[in-house]
């Protein structure tokens, strides 16, 4: 999916205009087998994500075919994310693969970068994108889980996180009045781009520092004349 947007990740979804009332009742069930392959997709992400990491620092370059497979995760967890608990935008049924499904309604796509900062690739993954860290834990509860390990030293005590707390108020509606709130779906999708764009980042996917906005919508919002922004030792030249 070849694109132009602000940002080199592009998460787009259409909701779909019909959606049953009660099938999200159940999409816990039917998701299982896509959670076990996902389980392991990621465990090699994080894998080849430190190869990776060891190839930017000597080389400045990410090597393609593990981006193309990290991206592909990446897609293939939006798919399900916005099938299930993150979105419930659509009841077609996540295909099982890691490349782009032009027909179905949830679509990611990450720019392949021609070069890499070999400095940045020390510390922005973990210093530079501590604040996005602490936006996102929000977003999907992985704060107040830390909040309640150090307050109660409770590991599974995790909350929910504002995207579940409107996912569960999007689902309730449509259980009750059979219809999807349309601007509740354009701020789930502007928290699901946010993560994934951190995600991507800390992944060390781009340069490109993630924007501290809320960009809601089905669709990537289209390209702004700003200077994109690089944060950390040497900066990529922008053309």
């Amino acid at each position: 999916m070849a694109q132009q947007t602000s940002y080199p990740l592009a998460v787009d979804g259409a909701r779909s205009p019909h959606l049953s009332r009660w099938l999200w009742l159940v999409k816990w069930l039917l998701i299982i087998p896509h959670v076990i392959v996902l389980f392991f997709l990621w465990f090699v992400f994080l894998v080849l994500s430190v190869v990776a990491f060891f190839a930017i620092l000597f080389t400045g370059r990410y090597p393609r075919a593990i981006f193309d497979f990290n991206v592909g995760v990446l897609r293939w967890t939006w798919r399900v994310s916005f099938y299930s608990y993150s979105a419930l935008a659509t009841d077609h049924y996540p295909p099982f693969t890691l490349a782009d499904d032009p027909d179905y309604p949830a679509r990611l796509s990450v720019d392949y970068p021609q070069s890499l900062s070999r400095g940045l690739v020390l510390v922005k993954w973990w210093l530079l994108a501590l604040p996005h860290y602490l936006i996102i834990g929000v977003f999907t509860g992985a704060a107040f889980g830390s909040y309640n390990q150090v307050r109660d030293g409770n590991a599974w005590a995790y909350g929910s996180g504002l995207i579940g707390l409107l996912v569960c108020i999007a689902g309730l509606v449509l259980l009750f009045a059979d219809r999807y709130p349309r601007g509740l779906f354009d701020l789930l999708m502007g928290m699901n781009r946010w993560v994934f764009r951190v995600t991507a980042y800390a992944a060390l996917m781009t340069d490109q520092y993630p924007p501290l906005r809320l960009d809601m919508g089905g669709s990537e919002p289209p390209p702004s004349a700003d200077t994109p922004v690089m944060i950390g030792p040497e900066p990529l030249p922008t053309t």
